[in-house]
């Protein structure tokens, strides 16, 4: 529509390390299906491109532009009431938002290139003052600022070597991933998706409730779900936990089901 009327477009490449499409191409124009395919294929490409810098505050200054009195009534920002979410019962927010806490957290991510892997405890299910993972997710931290930071950290800290590409292996997982769906307008059901196994699920709606709802009988199941619905999010080994209980684990529902 806006070529026909004139006018320029321009698309930038901001929520992934790589043109998705580039690695797309390099692989027969399919995207890969396998980690060590799309490994081999990265490792081609070399580096991404450099996060822009950050705009600083000089720069929005200069943008200010003239404000109305009615400016935060027709502007401001929703509410979760205002946007239909459900606030009864709601607990405190665990997870405070915006780049400013993302990067605050991001200065403290040293630990990352330690030769040991991080403990995983029981601690590590909670929201953690290092968790970075909302704030890729939406937004608020660049992958690429995460990616260049473990770089230079890294550099800096053994100055003979070149990073090891399991240093970013979760961007690369997370990068895999985006690649998988990419020109796939099925990729968030079964049927018709050419990647996905199609699979006779069972169908219970009482046995989704009780799982949605925490109500499964199983503590640790049910822990996650809660923790889940409360603060917005848990543990990776967590999702893992719960997701194969809902599939192949045990109710053997459909991970439709269950992203719904």
């Amino acid at each position: 529509m806006a070529h026909e009327h004139g006018v320029e477009t321009c698309v930038r490449n901001s929520n992934t390390l790589y043109m998705l499409s580039s690695i797309i191409a390099m692989n027969h124009n399919k995207p890969p299906l396998t980690f060590k395919r799309f490994k081999a294929i990265v490792q081609q490409l070399g580096l991404p491109k450099s996060p822009l810098a950050t705009v600083s505050r000089q720069q929005m200054e200069t943008c200010s532009p003239p404000l109305s009195a009615a400016h935060d009534q027709q502007y401001g920002v929703l509410s979760l009431d205002e946007l239909g979410f459900k606030t009864d019962g709601l607990t405190t927010a665990v997870w405070k938002g915006g780049e400013t806490e993302a990067l605050m957290r991001l200065d403290k991510k040293g630990w990352l290139l330690s030769e040991s892997q991080p403990r995983r405890g029981a601690d590590c299910l909670f929201a953690s003052p290092t968790g970075l993972t909302p704030y890729i997710r939406f937004g608020c931290l660049s992958c690429r600022r995460l990616y260049f930071t473990l770089r230079e950290l890294y550099m800096k800290t053994r100055k003979n070597g070149t990073p090891p590409f399991s240093l970013y292996s979760q961007l690369m997982w997370r990068e895999f991933f985006y690649t998988t769906g990419t020109d796939n307008p099925h990729f968030d059901r079964m049927v018709g998706n050419p990647v996905c196994v199609q699979i006779p699920w069972d169908h219970d709606a009482e046995a989704l409730a009780k799982w949605a709802q925490g109500r499964t009988g199983f503590p640790w199941i049910d822990a996650v779900m809660t923790q889940l619905r409360r603060e917005g999010w848990v543990h990776h080994l967590a999702r893992h936990a719960v997701a194969c209980f809902l599939t192949r684990g045990d109710l053997w529902l459909s991970w439709e089901c269950g992203m719904k």
